[in-house]
């Protein structure tokens, strides 16, 4: 009987690892695609939207220049360190009203020296997905996901934070 035990138990696993591999990310290709290498989980990882009740339209303008700063967008919260800026820039967030919830930054594309680092809420969302870990993912307008970043999921506080090395689109995901 331990013998049949241990068969089940290893062709069960092999089924899980097979399924397990068998998903492919769901980040488009092409050159329109490519994002930048900074702690990403790009390739082995899935990822899906969290879906959330929508957050009313909000925005942040804020001059930030060498001392750093902070930028708040609704619940989420853009902070700058010293140094990642070598003169003022202005920053724009905006939270983007939907079923996800999403923030975008502007200038678009604009790259820091220092990373900073982007905490997203996600306590009015709901569902299965609140059962795992969540990521902030870089999307493009169409929340199509682009990558997955390297980021800390804060579950008691219903937080998830990750460095950025660029401004873009990012929204929250499992």
């Amino acid at each position: 009987m331990p013998l049949r035990r241990s068969y089940v138990a290893a062709t069960v696993c092999l089924l899980l690892g097979a399924a397990a591999c068998s998903q492919t990310a769901t980040a488009p290709s092409g050159p329109e695609a490519q994002a930048p290498a900074y702690g990403l989980i790009n390739d082995l990882l899935h990822a899906t939207l969290l879906t959330c009740s929508s957050l009313p339209a909000a925005s942040d303008t804020e001059q930030i220049g060498a001392d750093g700063g902070i930028v708040r967008v609704g619940p989420h919260v853009l902070v700058v360190p010293p140094g990642a800026l070598a003169e003022p820039t202005t920053i724009r967030g905006e939270v983007v009203p939907g079923r996800v919830n999403s923030v975008r930054f502007s200038p678009e594309g604009l790259r820091f020296r220092r990373d900073a680092v982007l905490t997203m809420s996600y306590s009015n969302c709901s569902g299965l997905g609140m059962l795992l870990p969540k990521k902030i993912v870089y999307t493009d307008e169409g929340l199509n996901l682009l990558a997955i970043l390297r980021s800390l999921d804060l579950s008691s506080q219903k937080l998830v934070s990750s460095p950025l090395e660029h401004f873009s689109r990012y929204a929250v995901a499992y």
